[in-house]
């Protein structure tokens, strides 16, 4: 039998009219998909009823299937001859193990195609009003995983940072931040659930933003961006009216957040 091929589709944020043309068309012409549970799962339902559609996303502290078992996954059924669609989130190749997928498949000769998509570093920052480099404001910008360093990132409030599945691990994030010199005052947003229904921002200084967080129970999946640039969303104008603190807050107390 003929080796079949595998196509890593990055779905965009969510919103299903964010897929590009290509993923759109390559979603529909597979025989076997591995989803994930943040791309646009809505899309599945156009699939016909023959195609196979396995579960494979993970959650902090669920995963239904590891990443070992995934990569298997899309050599068994390659193998098999079936064209096999790895459908994301985001972009496959940003932080979002694409590379990992297409270089295990390589060691079985197994032909991968890669289609880009929308991801989640910019769209959802910008789903919220808030570009990731403007002029005057931001030059460039940095996007890092929230359970990665930050010792070697870009610590300036001209450049942007954008961190991704970051929530757990907020608190640690700041203190770091402020460890290496970036002001208390240094605006920092998280934007929960970008383009969908409940999208919400939440908007503070480092100084207080654990406190905010808390308070809003922030929870996954958002993405949290840092720097000047946070001041341009329309909430910034309420949320960070002279950086008042928070009634009632104890900003000693540990923060607690829905992963």
């Amino acid at each position: 039998m003929a080796k079949g091929h595998i196509t890593l589709i990055g779905g965009g944020p969510g919103d299903p009219e964010l897929i590009t043309v290509a993923g759109y068309k390559a979603l529909l012409s597979a025989d076997v998909v591995l989803a994930d549970r943040l791309g646009p799962t809505a899309l599945l339902a156009d699939l016909s009823d023959d195609v196979l559609v396995i579960n494979v996303g993970k959650s902090p502290g669920c995963h239904v299937k590891t990443q070992d078992e995934t990569n298997e996954l899309l050599v068994k059924y390659a193998l098999e001859g079936k064209h096999v669609v790895r459908l994301k989130g985001g972009d496959p190749f940003v932080l979002g193990r694409g590379g990992e997928e297409m270089l295990h498949a390589a060691q079985y000769g197994i032909r991968t195609r890669v289609i880009p998509g929308i991801t989640s570093a910019i769209s959802v920052p910008g789903a919220a009003g808030i570009p990731v480099t403007h002029r005057g404001i931001a030059a460039g910008f940095t996007v890092v995983s929230g359970h990665a360093e930050l010792a070697d990132v870009p610590i300036r409030s001209d450049h942007t940072l954008a961190v991704l599945m970051g929530v757990s691990n907020l608190t640690l994030i700041v203190e770091t931040l402020l460890t290496r010199g970036l002001p208390s005052s240094t605006p920092i947003a998280i934007v929960e659930r970008g383009y969908s229904q409940t999208q919400r921002t939440t908007i503070g200084t480092l100084e207080e933003i654990v406190v905010r967080a808390r308070k809003a129970a922030v929870a996954n999946p958002a993405v949290i961006v840092i720097g000047d640039v946070v001041r341009l969303a329309p909430e910034a104008s309420d949320q960070l009216v002279d950086l008042l603190p928070l009634e009632n807050a104890d900003a000693t107390e540990p923060a607690s957040f829905v992963d």
